[in-house]
């Protein structure tokens, strides 16, 4: 072999020893920018993201991110407000979003949960269906946007709290409340006369974190996508549903962007 047979030999080994040194330190580097704690904030939700840190909701988040080395801080705020903390980079996700629900925001392959959607009314109307929808005056809590998921929404107005749902639908200010089935339940649980509603299921929407659109979040992201195509294979989220009583969200072959639930 020649001399320039010789430099050229020498310059591939080189070139491989950089390379590997290269990704060596990218791996590095990786490692030790992961966070060690994760600011996930959320409205309050019963039995789903109390503001003591307990809850469905606030379990899987800890499932999810505290075996990687990721601890959880839980934070109650109203939803408007949660979605612009991470907007604003004051958070690093909020729990509850639905998929590209907002501008300037990560977004994950997974969802986590899903949102069984119903709409509460009064026993002595019609009961609604996805197709009737557009002939209801509809309400539901401000920030929601259900507009953009149920079909045929036509007439609706948003609400500051659910405090006095009830009594909007006994005075026929709107039709029909639409919420997520835990709310519901608790809001006609407050009746005396819980006969005189119904309860009608409509649609599940699935349930995303929605991330801080930095290097933080991205990274968040990232280690959330992991670990719950880890948990979602083995199957381990199922315990934590059934602890509480609620369906499992996910089915045989389900993965990023597919649901079990019902439609």
């Amino acid at each position: 072999m020649g001399r320039v047979g010789l430099r050229w030999l020498l310059s591939l080994v080189l070139l491989s020893v950089g390379l590997t040194v290269a990704r060596e330190q990218a791996c590095a580097g990786a490692l030790s920018d992961k966070p060690t704690d994760i600011v996930l904030v959320s409205e309050h939700w019963n039995a789903y993201t109390e503001a003591d840190g307990s809850g469905l909701g606030w379990d899987l988040m800890r499932e999810v991110f505290q075996p990687a080395g990721i601890k959880v801080q839980a934070r109650t705020e109203p939803y408007t407000r949660a979605v612009g903390l991470v907007q604003r980079g004051e958070a690093d996700a909020w729990v509850g979003a639905y998929e590209n629900e907002v501008q300037g925001t990560l977004y994950p392959k997974w969802h986590y949960d899903n949102d069984e959607i119903y709409a509460l009314g009064l026993a002595s109307n019609p009961a609604p269906t996805l197709k009737t929808l557009g002939s209801y005056h509809l309400a539901w809590v401000r920030g929601y946007e259900f507009q953009r998921y149920l079909p045929n929404v036509a007439h609706f107005n948003e609400v500051a709290r659910r405090d006095h749902i009830l009594s909007m639908l006994d005075h026929a200010r709107a039709d029909l409340y639409i919420d997520a089935k835990p709310e519901v339940d608790f809001i006609l649980g407050q009746s005396k006369e819980p006969q005189r509603f119904r309860t009608t299921y409509l649609m599940a929407i699935p349930l995303f974190l929605s991330f801080a659109d930095n290097p933080r979040g991205r990274v968040l992201r990232d280690v959330f996508d992991q670990r719950m195509e880890q948990l979602v294979r083995s199957g381990q989220l199922r315990a934590i549903f059934a602890r509480w009583h609620q369906p499992y969200p996910f089915g045989p072959g389900d993965g990023p962007g597919k649901s079990g639930a019902r439609q």
